[in-house]
């Protein structure tokens, strides 16, 4: 076997191995465009489920579909060129079974490129992320807040303020970790709680809404960029492009309406 180019995309083995060296840099995509423009910063490009909410105007994640999540997992991988790729399983495609976990995850790495997947859950899960692992499926974990499980958490509220909901959730993430996840994103958690499992595991943390004492951090990109009018509490954002975006199509109905474009011949370079 020949190899004719250097791989220099990041393995799930770059990204743990920067725990306790390097911050670890996660953004959400899920377009070409997106790709391209975040690949030469982050390490991480994570296809979340919640492009149902930020593309598609869902209420929640729930009716995200496998064939979503490959769609758009197979355009960020090939358009970006050295962060690595993770993509959500989505509800309702693992749950049922270890098997039904592992057939679902392999169409998501044979169909994307991608180079891991993220599943959400506790205990429940133990199982079934080590069959994954076991069967060459890197996968990152996702304890506290699960939107997944919003109905049985009663919305989107923050994770282990009791001293036995903490236990439970510190519980979960050495089980995560025991069962072979290269790393785990922790979501929502009181920042106490957050930090004390990042010091306490070996693999890294990803926090999202939870401690800057995490080994990485995660923002849905659209958030970041002050896309949307409403953003969650934990979300610093550092772009107001919702302003610039409609600026800029005010300019453009504008010009429609003022006949203000150039003239078709100025437009397009004839064939020769």
């Amino acid at each position: 076997m020949s190899y004719h180019e250097t791989v220099s995309r990041k393995s799930v083995v770059d990204i743990t191995a920067q725990k306790g060296t390097a911050p670890i840099v996660v953004l959400t995509c899920y377009s070409a465009p997106y790709a391209a423009l975040l690949d030469p910063h982050v390490d991480i490009l994570l296809v979340g489920d919640s492009l149902g909410m930020v593309l598609y105007g869902m209420d929640s994640t729930l009716p995200v579909t496998l064939e979503m999540m490959i769609a758009h997992g197979r355009t960020v991988t090939q358009h970006s060129k050295r962060a690595c790729v993770v993509v959500d399983m989505p509800f309702a495609s693992y749950q049922a079974s270890k098997e039904q976990a592992f057939t679902n995850a392999a169409r998501v790495l044979a169909e994307t490129g991608c180079q891991a997947i993220k599943l959400e859950g506790g205990h429940e899960m133990i199982d079934t992320v080590s069959f994954l692992v076991e069967r060459g499926i890197p996968v990152m974990g996702h304890v506290g807040l699960k939107p997944q499980h919003i109905n049985r958490m009663g919305g989107y509220k923050y994770q282990g303020r009791t001293e036995e909901a903490a236990k439970q959730i510190v519980s979960e993430a050495h089980a995560m970790q025991e069962a072979g996840s290269f790393s785990l994103l922790i979501e929502g958690l009181t920042e106490p709680l957050a930090a004390r499992i990042s010091k306490e595991l070996s693999i890294p943390t990803i926090g999202i809404g939870a401690s800057p004492a995490c080994d990485g951090q995660v923002l849905v990109t659209d958030d970041m960029l002050g896309l949307f009018e409403h953003t969650p509490r934990f979300v610093k954002q550092f772009g107001s492009l919702r302003t610039s975006v409609e600026a800029a199509v005010k300019d453009y109905a504008d010009a429609v309406r003022n006949r203000s474009f150039p003239a078709a011949e100025h437009c397009y370079t004839p064939k020769r």
